[in-house]
């Protein structure tokens, strides 16, 4: 197979992973809050599993990335090393994880009383497994992607989302609850670890004949290395799981609940943007390579201009039929968290503009501008999540968010705008025309709105002001069909 073929596998690979996961985790999510769980135990659920996605970190530093590049540069130079990189990053990883997960045992409890949480003590010791479990988990994906084999990345990457469906789903109807919930993501997490070290195992570890002895001080390289990549997760977990925490703690499990709602609404409706900015991504930094800046800014100016196109009217949408989209989802329980959406919606459309523009900025090498700003972003979120939450609630959280990843990616787009010089003013005169196009399509939902009494309506009211857009973008010249399919093939 040749390098353009395994790429092209990889890519159509973990475009259907990311899909049937997030597929899997919308169908669960729905599951959960309009049917098993009160919005109070949903937020307890969440808050774990955000105080999970943190303690990680400290299980496994950088040590799965680290380990998955000197194996990537090892199998080409010294395949001898292999095994070695192997064995001493899962002996380091054991030692931290297991370590970790011990205290999250023991010391979970104390400590949850004294945040104000008791009610979470009784789950620690499930936590501590599901600790080192998930730790393992991103161990095996890493080293699918230093093997450069990302199909086993993505084969981890179902196992575990249609596992977790099914686990918690039965755990929960078993009467387990919260507890329950929390076993079966612990339980999805252990199958993706036995399926990962088999493979790995069997498939690589076995393949190569290791040397006498590793090379001097590969242990020490492997363990420095861990370092900055510990900082780079540290600012991406601290952006997207402490703010679910500080609401936890100020507020209450069932503000958690809602505030969830509204992040996981949002993932699912940035999913077609991820997955047009990861293709789209490295042919800018391989068009300015090869010297074709104009091709480069041209492919980021019309990327932009087609995520404008799209999803302006989507978040519009999205808040005007927040209301009856939560009522008939995910249950009139869950009506607290109209308002939250309604206020994210702002986060969603930047964050889809961010979409095409941050890793694009790795690529033509602003990675480290990128850096400093989602650092300092991500610190300053922390900030107002503790300010504006006792005054606003978790509309305060919302609104946090949406100010400052709107900064973040209003200073990507100044960045990449520094290497390629795209048209600014041609942008915005699509965002007028878009603005217009979005306030017809926004009066013909919201005269819809009142005639939605279920989830059949509901989706008739969408499709309606789907036709709409697509409509109205057609004849103000904005969105080309034949353009868009040229475009993307």
């Amino acid at each position: 197979m040749t390098l353009a073929e395994r790429l092209s596998r990889g890519v159509k690979a973990m475009f259907g992973a990311s899909l049937a996961d997030m597929l899997a985790n919308a169908l669960l999510v729905v599951v959960l809050a309009r049917f098993l769980l009160t919005p109070d135990q949903y937020g307890q659920l969440n808050f774990v599993l955000s105080a999970v996605g943190v303690v990680t970190i400290v299980a496994t530093l950088g040590l799965p990335k680290s380990a998955a590049r000197y194996i990537t540069e090892f199998a080409e130079t010294a395949p001898g090393q292999v095994p070695h990189v192997m064995r001493l990053s899962v002996l380091y990883l054991g030692t931290l994880t297991v370590a970790v997960a011990v205290a999250v045992a023991v010391l979970g409890g104390p400590i949850s009383h004294a945040i104000g949480t008791p009610s979470l003590a009784p789950f620690v010791v499930i936590c501590g497994g599901y600790v080192a479990s998930r730790s393992f988990a991103n161990y095996c994906s890493a080293l699918f992607q230093g093997f450069n084999r990302v199909t086993g990345s993505a084969v981890l990457g179902v196992l575990t989302g249609v596992g977790r469906l099914v686990f918690v789903t039965a755990f929960v109807l078993l009467g387990f609850g919260v507890a329950g919930a929390l076993a079966g993501y612990l339980a999805a997490s252990l199958l993706a670890v036995a399926f990962g070290a088999v493979v790995l195992y069997r498939e690589f570890y076995r393949e190569y004949d290791a040397d006498p002895e590793a090379e001097s001080g590969l242990a020490r390289r492997i363990v420095e290395y861990s370092v900055p990549l510990t900082a780079t997760r540290s600012a991406n977990v601290i952006d997207k799981k402490l703010d679910t925490l500080i609401v936890g703690v100020l507020l209450n499990m069932t503000a958690v609940g809602y505030y969830t709602v509204a992040k996981q609404v949002s993932d699912f409706v940035s999913m077609p943007a991820s997955a047009f900015g990861f293709t789209v991504s490295p042919a800018l930094g391989e068009q300015k390579s090869g010297n074709r800046v104009d091709r480069a800014r041209t492919l980021y100016k019309r990327s932009l201009e087609f995520v404008l196109i799209a999803y302006v009217p989507a978040v519009t949408g999205l808040i005007l039929v927040a209301d009856p989209m939560v009522r008939y989802v995910f249950g009139p329980d869950y009506l607290g968290a109209v308002p939250v959406i309604q206020v994210f919606s702002g986060f969603m459309l930047v964050n889809c503009i961010n979409k095409v523009t941050s890793d694009g900025l790795d690529f033509l090498g602003r990675a480290r501008s990128r850096a400093i700003v989602k650092t300092t972003m991500a610190v300053s979120n922390v900030v107002l999540n503790v300010a504006l939450i006792p005054v606003l609630g978790v509309v305060g959280a919302a609104a946090a968010t949406v100010i400052t990843y709107t900064v973040y990616t209003l200073s990507n787009v100044y960045f990449i705008h520094q290497e390629l010089e795209f048209d600014v003013a041609s942008v915005l005169r699509v965002l007028g025309v878009v603005c217009v196009v979005t306030l017809g399509m926004a009066v013909v939902v919201w005269v819809a709105i009142p005639h939605v009494s279920g989830l059949p309506s509901l989706l008739g009211t969408v499709g309606l002001g789907v036709a709409t857009w697509a409509a109205l973008s057609t004849v103000s010249g904005v969105l080309d069909p034949r353009e868009v399919l040229r475009f993307l093939s």
